[in-house]
């Protein structure tokens, strides 16, 4: 059995494998303010991930899966953002409105915190995403609305 440090270690290196992989891919994404607070979002195909880092973090990696990613944030006393916790759910919708619910799971590691949820797409298919947010402590929700194509490669 692993010890504790070594567990931690390496779920630490994974879960900065992981956001390093969604930050550097060529994704969709954006952010919307909500004064003290912002949310972001990228959405990218699940296939854009190295077999490694979806593994690591339990994901399915495969064509017509997409991934999207939400991160809150709050501008600190100086004006800084930092990643905070909370809860996240949505829905994504095509264009004839098939809707179906994002199961978002909580990852975090050291300051980063981020939910990602995984859904099926077909290729050039128009997706609308509706996703609130809420911080934790507080009962404002923050509701995002963004629209996006996937193509599979």
């Amino acid at each position: 059995m692993m010890n504790k440090a070594l567990h931690s270690s390496i779920l630490t290196m994974t879960a900065v494998a992981l956001l390093a992989t969604l930050l550097s891919l060529p994704a969709h994404a954006g952010s919307e303010n909500f004064g003290d607070y912002q949310v972001h979002w990228s959405v990218l195909p699940s296939t854009f991930l190295t077999a490694e880092t979806a593994k690591a973090n339990n994901l399915q990696r495969s064509r017509g899966i997409g991934i999207v990613n939400i991160s809150i944030m709050q501008k600190n006393e100086s004006g800084v953002l930092k990643p905070v916790s909370g809860q996240v759910e949505g829905k994504v919708s095509n264009d004839i409105q098939q809707v179906k619910f994002l199961a978002f799971r909580r990852i975090q590691e050291g300051d980063s915190v981020y939910f990602i949820a995984q859904y099926q797409y077909s290729s050039g298919e128009l997706l609308t995403f509706n996703v609130t947010a809420r911080p934790s402590g507080h009962s404002r929700e923050l509701p995002v609305r963004f629209a996006h194509t996937l193509f599979s490669d």
